[in-house]
């Protein structure tokens, strides 16, 4: 197994009932707006992670299919832990922008994937495929979120 506190942490979780739903809460108290779509990651891997959200009253618009910002904190939440559980441990990672296309309306629960490539992880910008799909597998959305990596400051010893 990885060395990698995340994938440590989700490995952990995933052996008591409930697992999956124990970590992501733990994991969406980084941002607490993760916490509004009431996500689960269900898959964490080194450059994938895959989370899923229902389609409830609180997520929805005003035409009753799932808002445009539910969808990005899907595709953000699921972006940082990809990262978070991917990226070499002399580097850091901060997002820089993100570009989405809206291509179906989300009108079920939604699965989130964000995925890159092992070579996404060194210093510069790294683009993190994202999207977003309906229970039927249409895409509902999808983009990239661009994050600057850079080498960690040294520790000075005192």
């Amino acid at each position: 197994m990885s060395d990698n506190y995340l994938l440590k942490l989700y490995h952990q979780c995933l052996k008591y009932p409930f697992g999956r739903t124990i970590f992501s809460r733990m994991f969406a108290r980084k941002a607490p707006y993760f916490a509004t779509i009431k996500p689960t990651i269900t898959e964490l891997k080194p450059n994938y992670c895959e989370l899923r959200f229902k389609k409830r009253k609180a997520v929805q618009n005003h035409i009753g299919t799932v808002h445009a910002i539910a969808l990005c904190n899907g595709l953000e939440m699921a972006m940082g832990a990809l990262a978070e559980a991917s990226i070499p441990k002399h580097l850091r990672w901060i997002p820089k922008g993100m570009t989405v296309q809206y291509t179906a309306k989300a009108d079920s629960d939604i699965r989130i994937i964000a995925e890159c490539s092992a070579a996404s992880w060194q210093a510069g910008d790294s683009a993190i495929c994202v999207r977003g799909l309906r229970a039927d597998g249409q895409v509902v959305i999808e983009g990239t979120i661009t994050i600057y990596i850079s080498e960690k400051p040294s520790q000075k010893s005192s």
